[in-house]
């Protein structure tokens, strides 16, 4: 019998506030490594094992703790080394974690978390943002894929590894915490306040959409925790249930999670003919997992990706374009092609570690290359608007970076400003006072904070529009042919 694995591959690291953080997981054939066994782990021969020599290492230990000018503690130095030796591996996935990391990462994996509810990641030494979670305080605040954390809470993160700049951002539900975010197009940074809240685990939502005369099956999957294959499951079921004449699998946004739940999710809806994921070791050798499916479903099937779509999402999608031949929709997914694995320390600490590649079904390892889609659609400006920080009131002749971003979103809610280059002109006063009266705001013409507010909260509602999601609607419009 195939081996199975237990546990999760995650795209990169979860803001889990006090719940934890997790980053790219898989516990191997159900057991935990320990530091013991990653000696001879994934085909490691003795040689390959000791890379540096021990002496040196103990002589340096040794110098540093007994003649450094001030007293040093045993458990740091020793703790600093093996931060010291992941650093020299330049890959923010593999971290170590002291036993209060850890337990908080353990807690993460329960069925709901506090926190902000976003995904990040180190990407070329920077803290980004992946992904927002659906509905979570971090998409409501505006954070957005790509955003860059510069600062929290005032301090910069500079040079914190991806754990450590996680732990600063968590804490209690009810608790705000403030980013400095760097967002690509924006001269200044964007200082986002977020309200810490309990993030739910409930990671499946389905319904049945009509288009064209035909029952579309829409299933959006915001993550893969442990039930994620069950509620796929019952909800699969209820769909055919309703004859459903195609499926539509939305994976935008999600960032990964448990690779049994994808394994099982695939298992419903691809043949046994190709392997759904191929796993690479150091040496080379590859293992190859399939579905045990006779036979495909007999409607159609999409799935929507995006750029928040990252590792168990891309294996999903991988999956269904390489071994089921159905198309996916939208943009390119975020690229995160590896595998790693939690090795006790023995105190209570662990070393995540890098240990293998995962490729496609046709060997493709899509690592830092995401996956693109069969039929690309860009979504509407009205999705890239950013959040309005006013300073002071915004007015006439004024010309500023914030005055362009009111534009943007009075041009994005389909009024017309005149023009989007920071200039407050008389066609943008006109396109205030509009907005103004459509609200029942008093039309000064000028966007003070109350008009700020009501300009972000409309873009939020049309975005929740779905006539406005132009990748929903062309995956419906294809299922539908």
């Amino acid at each position: 019998m195939r081996k199975r694995w237990i546990a999760a591959i995650v795209a990169s690291s979860m803001l889990a506030g006090a719940g934890g953080t997790y980053i790219g997981i898989s516990y191997y054939a159900g057991e935990e490594i320990d530091a013991e066994k990653a000696k001879t782990h994934s085909g490691a021969n003795e040689n390959s094992a000791v890379t540096f020599d021990i002496e040196k290492m103990e002589s340096a230990y040794q110098l540093i703790l007994n003649s450094y000018v001030e007293e040093v503690e045993s458990e740091e130095l020793a703790e600093g080394a093996i931060q010291g030796m992941l650093a020299t591996l330049d890959d923010p996935y593999s971290v170590y974690m002291d036993e209060e990391s850890a337990r908080q990462f353990n807690e993460a994996l329960e069925s709901s978390f506090e926190g902000i509810g976003a995904e990040v990641s180190k990407v070329d030494g920077k803290i980004v943002i992946v992904s927002p979670f659906k509905d979570s305080p971090a998409e409501k605040a505006g954070l957005k894929p790509d955003d860059e954390i510069l600062k929290v809470d005032g301090d910069s993160v500079e040079g914190l590894d991806l754990n450590e700049a996680t732990l600063k951002i968590r804490g209690e539900k009810g608790t705000k915490v403030k980013l400095e975010i760097a967002r690509t197009g924006l001269n200044k940074p964007l200082q986002i306040e977020v309200k810490r809240d309990e993030i739910p685990q409930i990671t499946v939502y389905s319904e049945v959409k009509k288009e064209n005369g035909k029952k579309i099956g829409y299933m959006e999957i915001t993550s893969f925790s442990e039930d994620t294959a069950s509620e796929f499951s019952d909800q699969l079921k209820k769909l055919e249930k309703e004859d459903v004449e195609g499926l539509l699998i939305d994976v935008r946004g999600n960032p990964g999670g448990f690779l049994t739940s994808v394994e099982e999710i695939l298992g419903e809806l691809v043949t046994k003919e190709k392997p759904f994921v191929q796993i690479e070791q150091r040496n080379g050798e590859r293992s190859t997992y399939f579905s045990e499916r006779e036979e495909k479903k007999d409607y159609p099937i999409a799935v929507l990706i995006d750029k928040g779509s990252a590792s168990a999402s891309e294996i999903l999608a991988g999956a269904l374009q390489e071994a089921g031949g159905y198309t996916l929709i939208g943009e390119k997914t975020f690229g995160k092609g590896t595998v790693q694995q939690p090795m006790a320390m023995g105190d209570g600490s662990n070393i995540k570690l890098t240990l293998f590649k995962w490729l496609t079904p046709d060997g493709n390892w899509i690592h830092k290359k995401g996956i693109e889609p069969t039929l690309e659609v860009t979504q509407p400006d009205l999705y890239r608007t950013h959040p309005l920080q006013l300073e002071e009131t915004l007015k006439m002749d004024m010309n500023s970076e914030e005055v362009q971003f009111a534009q943007e979103i009075l041009t994005a809610l389909g009024f017309e400003p005149g023009r989007a280059d920071g200039y407050f002109s008389t066609e943008t006063e006109v396109a205030v006072r509009a907005f103004q009266r459509m609200h029942d705001l008093e039309t000064s013409g000028e966007i003070d904070g109350k008009t700020a507010q009501a300009l972000q909260q409309a873009v939020l509602e049309e975005i929740k529009n779905e006539n406005n999601d132009l990748q929903l609607q062309a995956g419906l419009k294809y299922l539908a042919q």
